[in-house]
């Protein structure tokens, strides 16, 4: 299996751009306040994006609802494998900082052969904070925010990652860096045997 890392942290002026199969599986991981939600509005189609605070809102009427989650996530769980079956594009927007979270998300790509790839946000974690806080929207507990950081850590240190089956992973560790992502789809790319 081929497999691609890239850090997207470089300061100098232009665009990233990151190359995807098309279809696949894009798991983002990152903390709460990391830019996660704001990245696949801008990089990705709507119809593409399966965004775990989006179902909480659904099933809950408020998106910081917790006692939602194993629903939403049912739900999130049950259109990404549609969307697999059907051979289309799926963006999963949830924090994924955990190799529990990862799993059956890359069981389901693997079980259609969709490949799957992960851009993780590793920003400074004062920034992530900060944005946490000033978030327009839901604000999530600092304390959260801190565990999921621990957690993102956690998978990076161990490089737990690059032996989970994704077919690139993408690492953005600067803010600047962010701002200037955009991807390109490469049709018809195989999934590595």
């Amino acid at each position: 299996m081929t497999r691609t890392a890239t850090r997207a942290d470089e300061p100098a002026p232009g665009t990233l751009t990151l190359r995807l199969p098309d279809p696949c599986l894009v798991v983002l991981v990152g903390a709460a306040g990391s830019g996660k939600s704001t990245l696949a509005a801008r990089l990705f189609r709507p119809a593409d994006v399966l965004s775990s605070d989006a179902y909480r809102e659904r099933v809950a009427g408020d998106a910081g609802d917790q006692s939602a989650t194993r629903t939403a996530f049912t739900i999130l769980h049950r259109e990404l494998g549609r969307r697999m079956a059907r051979g289309q594009t799926a963006v999963v927007d949830a924090t994924n900082v955990t190799a529990f979270a990862r799993r059956s998300l890359l069981r389901r790509a693997a079980t259609h052969g969709v490949p799957a790839v992960a851009i993780v946000l590793d920003l400074p974690a004062a920034l992530v904070l900060a944005r946490n806080a000033t978030r327009p929207a839901r604000i999530v507990p600092e304390a959260a925010v801190l565990a999921q950081l621990r957690d993102l850590r956690r998978s990076i240190a161990r490089r737990s990652l690059e032996g989970e089956g994704f077919v690139a992973i993408h690492h953005v560790t600067s803010a600047d860096a962010l701002d200037r992502l955009t991807v390109e789809r490469e049709s018809g790319t195989p999934m590595p045997g």
